[in-house]
């Protein structure tokens, strides 16, 4: 059983809405209202009950909502669901990106009231509601995503008031290991993980690697420690509040060792070399991005998730773009051309093809 906006009608006049174990759903009245002052009706769980803010932003995949509630990079966002369905296969605890949902908020058309995965622990809203996290359910989302296409991203509230709610200050989000972790602690080679919000599938990629893996807080200086190589991972927000993490990045590539970005990494690589980042109108988010690594001319189908991009025309001597965006042509990934430093602007750990280009991972142990 679904629940989207004929359905929630049809329940409501019955007894409820009800998912297949026999458990009722009863929902109340919501919107979405942005910082434009456009509004998108919809209905929301009755556990759901006040204001929630945050950057709504779309994501275009067709499955892997649960690796997107969980992503760190989507924290202080309201994510909205482009597919029409989301649920239907429950939620699996492999398949979190981290130990909690990231989100501010959810917007989906429709949403699966029970799970059909065999080895789903729990309900899409039986996860949310566990974490206290909205939903809004019954949104146009095809209208909503055409809107912010044309308009960009903007802060916006889930909310369950009649009055006009107040907006968001969407202070920058920090999402990093406490203090210092060791993984493959046997192994001789050193690699620093500068987590600004690590991915659990970047460390499970790196640890088929025959590495050591120093998993670090964003603003620990590593640049005096014993190690053979960086990598950066991805995070929430402006590569540009990471003043800190810039900074130590600058002194690491004065050293010359291997470096590898990933998504934010990317960009703060970037801005440590000297180029510049912009925000993007609607960023890119979603498992099914085109991107053609210059030179092969090869194209690979990308997962990715960040609003912001490398200025191409800010890069300095010595640098030069290695992927592009084919829908927008934007930089997807630079690396120096003599000295091992590269990144990419999308995610290699995920599985969109589902190997595509996990063989970054391998290119960066060649480095050390």
């Amino acid at each position: 059983m679904y629940t989207g906006p004929k359905q929630l009608a049809a329940h409501a006049k019955q007894d409820g809405n009800r998912s297949e174990r026999g458990d009722f759903l009863i929902m109340r009245k919501a919107r979405l209202a942005l910082s434009d002052g456009q509004s998108f009706a919809g209905q929301t769980p009755e556990w759901v009950d006040g204001e929630f803010g945050g950057e709504v932003v779309f994501n275009t995949g067709m499955t892997g909502y649960v690796e997107s509630l969980t992503d760190p990079s989507y924290a202080n966002q309201i994510l909205v669901f482009t597919y029409p369905l989301i649920g239907n296969y429950g939620v699996q605890p492999e398949d979190t990106e981290s130990d909690k949902i990231q989100v501010s908020g959810v917007v989906v058309n429709e949403a699966a009231l029970a799970a059909s995965h065999s080895g789903s622990q729990a309900t899409l809203l039986e996860w949310l509601k566990s974490q206290d996290i909205p939903i809004l359910i019954g949104a146009d989302t095809r209208a909503l995503t055409k809107y912010l296409r044309s308009r960009g991203t903007m802060p916006g509230v889930i909310t369950t008031r009649i009055r006009r709610p107040a907006m968001p200050n969407l202070a920058p989000a920090r999402v990093t290991i406490g203090q210092p972790t060791t993984y493959n602690k046997e192994r001789r080679k050193k690699i620093v993980l500068v987590d600004c919000g690590t991915k659990e599938n970047i460390v499970r990629s790196l640890k088929q690697l025959p590495v050591q893996i120093i998993r670090v807080p964003l603003d620990y200086d590593y640049t005096n420690d014993d190690y053979d190589g960086v990598v950066l991972s991805n995070g929430p927000g402006d590569p540009t509040d990471y003043p800190e993490t810039i900074a130590i990045t600058k002194k690491a590539l004065r050293a010359g060792k291997p470096m590898f970005g990933i998504c934010l990494g990317t960009q703060m690589m970037a801005l440590a070399a000297g180029a510049k980042t912009y925000k993007l109108p609607y960023g890119h988010r979603g498992h099914n991005q085109p991107c053609i690594e210059t030179g092969t001319k090869r194209c690979y189908i990308t997962s990715q998730n960040h609003g912001y991009a490398i200025d191409e025309k800010s890069l300095p001597k010595g640098w030069e773009v290695s992927f592009r965006n084919l829908n927008d042509q934007s930089v997807e990934g630079i690396r120096h051309r003599t000295k091992p430093f590269f990144s990419v602007q999308f995610h290699p750990e995920a599985a969109p093809g589902p190997t595509d280009t996990q063989w970054l991972f391998e290119t960066f142990k060649e480095l050390l």
